[in-house]
C-alpha cells in the first residue's frame, strides 16, 4: 500500500490502480439506531434502522443513485418489508428479489450489527479481466482479510472455492465462522456486479432483457425502466466511495 494511502480503498493485489471495480461499504451503530452505507460505480444509497434493541421501529431508505429510473420506488417495499420485524428477523431469506436488493442487502447488514460497540468498514477491490483472470479483494477495517483469484469465471482461489463460479458459493459459504461468511457473501456480490464493466453500454438498456432478480426487474416494471444513473469510474477520482453520501447523513470520520 502507498504511504499516505486511505487504507479503506481496496486495490486488489496483483493490479494496478485504476483497472478494476470499487465498492466501499460502512456499518455505523449508535443508539437506537445503526446506518448502513454503500457506494459503488453505479449505486450509491443507505438504509437507517431506528431500533429499540430488539425490534425495527422505522426503516430509512436513502437512494442517492441507482442505475433505473424505476429503482427509487424500492426504498417502500423495504420499509414495508422490514418495519416492525424483530432485528433477529432480518434476514438474507426475507423477500430479497421483490427489493432492491442492495438496499435489502444494507438493512441485512445493519441489523447484524446493530449491538456493535462500533464501526464497520469494508472496501472491495475487484480487478477487470486480463486474459481471463480477475482477483478480488475485500478488507474489512483496512485489512485484507479476502483475496480471490478466478480464470475464465471459475475460481482458481480460495482453496476451498477452487472450481466453483461466484454463482454456486453458497455451500462452501455455509461452511465459514460467521465474520468470513459475511466477507465472502460481500466479496461473491460485488464480484457479480463488477461484471457489469465488461458488457458494453447499449447491452445494458433493455430491463425485460435481464432476469427478475430485483424490484426493477420484475415484469410489472421492467417494460417501463430507463438505464439513466450516473457512472462513476473510482480509478479516475480521488474521491472515497461513500464519503459525500456519509457527510450528508451526519457520519463522522
Amino acid at each position: 500500500m502507498a504511504d499516505g494511502q486511505d487504507p479503506n480503498v481496496a486495490t486488489a493485489a496483483g493490479f494496478a490502480q485504476g483497472q478494476g471495480y470499487r465498492r466501499r461499504i460502512r456499518i455505523v451503530p449508535a443508539p437506537g439506531e445503526v446506518v448502513a452505507v454503500l457506494e459503488d460505480d453505479i449505486h450509491c444509497m443507505a438504509v437507517r434502522l431506528r431500533h429499540d434493541g430488539e425490534q425495527v421501529l422505522a426503516v430509512e431508505p436513502v437512494t442517492d443513485r441507482m442505475p433505473w429510473s424505476t429503482c427509487p420506488g424500492s426504498a417502500q417495499v423495504l420499509i414495508d418489508t422490514f418495519a416492525g420485524v424483530p432485528l433477529q428477523d432480518v434476514t438474507a431469506r426475507r423477500e430479497r428479489k421483490r427489493n432492491c436488493t442492495h438496499l435489502h442487502d444494507m438493512a441485512v447488514l445493519a441489523a447484524a450489527h446493530a449491538a456493535d460497540p462500533e464501526e464497520t468498514r469494508f472496501a472491495i477491490a475487484v480487478s477487470d479481466p486480463v486474459g481471463g483472470r480477475r482477483e478480488l479483494e475485500l478488507r474489512r477495517n483496512g485489512m485484507p482479510v479476502q483475496r480471490w483469484v478466478e480464470q475464465d469465471d471459475i475460481l482458481v482461489s480460495p482453496a476451498g472455492a477452487a472450481g466453483r463460479t461466484l454463482l454456486t458459493l453458497r455451500d462452501w459459504i455455509a461452511t465459514l465462522p460467521s465474520d468470513e461468511a459475511e466477507e465472502a457473501r460481500l466479496l461473491q456480490w460485488a464480484g457479480l456486479v463488477a461484471h457489469g464493466r465488461t458488457i458494453p453500454a447499449d447491452q445494458q438498456v433493455e430491463a425485460v432483457s435481464l432476469p427478475a432478480n430485483c424490484y426493477t426487474l420484475q415484469p410489472e416494471r421492467a417494460q417501463s425502466a430507463q438505464r439513466n444513473g450516473k457512472i462513476v469510474d473510482f480509478n479516475l477520482t480521488d474521491r472515497v466511495p461513500g464519503e459525500a453520501l456519509a457527510r450528508q447523513l451526519g457520519l463522522r470520520g
